[in-house]
């Protein structure tokens, strides 16, 4: 008689963003092992955080109160040395529409006639358990922006962004070559070996 497998610990990822969700079920589907990742159906909190970090945690521990389960969250976004850091914590909303072309353009206006372009793009990655315990890690990926979007892929600030090591925009890279390299994928592979310790 063989063992019957053992049951899968289901992961809710803290999301409503379908990028995201397909972005980092690539990153994480094959180091997760029996971890089953789950899509975040509940209410988004307010996210009053000053820092990507803190965010994160706003959103993971969010989520994990609502499902009862283990949860994961990412904060992310583009920071811009010109800018003072800007748009940051506030990428995704930066244009208040909530939609990329809009922050791009928001973001290529402010940045007309700016000689000084470097950027980073960070990531912040948070794990939220049913007891309480919580970690998060944070990574950034280097770069600069460009003058004019390029590329189809990705999304959010990728078709403007150009990460260092790399002649073009992070839109048009494959997902494959993005997954190995980003700021997200830089996070979530920190994240991970606690996540394992805890969870098996």
């Amino acid at each position: 008689m063989t063992d019957a497998p053992a049951a899968a610990t289901a992961l809710v990822l803290a999301t409503h963003n379908p990028h995201k969700v397909d972005e980092l079920r690539r990153i994480l589907g094959a180091d997760l092992g029996s971890l089953e990742l789950v899509v975040y159906n509940g209410p988004e909190p307010i996210e009053d955080g000053v820092t990507f970090a803190e965010n994160a945690l706003i959103k993971a521990r969010a989520a994990a109160v609502h499902t009862g389960l283990a949860a994961l969250a990412d904060d992310s976004g583009i920071a811009v040395d010109a800018l003072g850091g800007a748009p940051g914590i506030h990428s995704a909303r930066y244009a208040g529409t909530r939609r990329s072309e809009d922050n791009v353009a928001l973001l290529l206006e402010r940045m007309r006639g700016v000689q000084d372009r470097r950027a980073v793009f960070v990531c912040a990655a948070a794990a939220v358990l049913p007891d309480g315990s919580e970690h998060v890690e944070v990574a950034e990926w280097p770069g600069e922006v460009l003058e004019q979007p390029a590329g189809g892929g990705g999304f959010g600030y990728d078709p403007v962004f150009r990460p260092d090591g790399l002649a073009v925009s992070s839109a048009e890279i494959s997902a494959a070559e993005k997954d190995a390299i980003s700021h997200r994928r830089q996070a979530f592979s920190a994240l991970l070996p606690w996540l394992r310790e805890r969870l098996g």
